[in-house]
């Protein structure tokens, strides 16, 4: 699907595609950080029919909501053996409060972190100094039994 890139120029940038049933949906990134979900009308893609303002936070659980079934769909159709899931920092973790570097999941367990979420935040491509805190999911790839021993890794150490 072709996704348009448009420049706003003094307010931001849209990014769209037109549906099945021709309507433009699109969201606008606006320069100061916040973000409108746009549907245009069926009759005439260039009329919006629909703007609804987002937060960060808002935008970010909508993308997870959307994008993480299409992520996990697309990585079983693609690269068959690869899996993700999303293994959570307890408080009483042996990582609440120490850095992803210091789990070693990658060298430990071959399975790579994509993303944290942090209270409805996505934080992506986290670097290795990245904070952990208790309550954090980690978004993560790799095999089945990568992914046994990383949960294993984060509850025990």
């Amino acid at each position: 699907m072709n996704v348009e890139v448009t420049p706003l120029p003094g307010i931001g940038t849209r990014h769209d595609f037109v549906s099945r049933t021709g309507r433009r949906i699109g969201v606008i990134t606006h320069r100061d950080g916040h973000f409108d979900l746009v549907v245009s009308r069926h009759d005439d893609p260039d009329s919006c029919v629909a703007s609804i303002p987002l937060t960060v936070e808002e935008s970010a659980a909508l993308a997870n909501l959307l994008g993480a079934p299409n992520l996990v769909a697309q990585l079983r159709d693609q690269a068959p053996g690869v899996s993700t899931r999303q293994l959570p920092i307890a408080p009483n973790s042996p990582y609440d409060g120490r850095t992803l570097g210091d789990t070693a999941l990658r060298t430990r367990t071959a399975v790579s972190v994509v993303a944290v979420v942090r209270a409805g935040t996505v934080h992506p491509s986290p670097q290795p100094d990245f904070a952990l805190g208790g309550g954090d999911l980690l978004v993560t790839v790799g095999t089945a039994d990568g992914l046994a021993k990383a949960t294993e890794v984060l509850e025990r150490g």
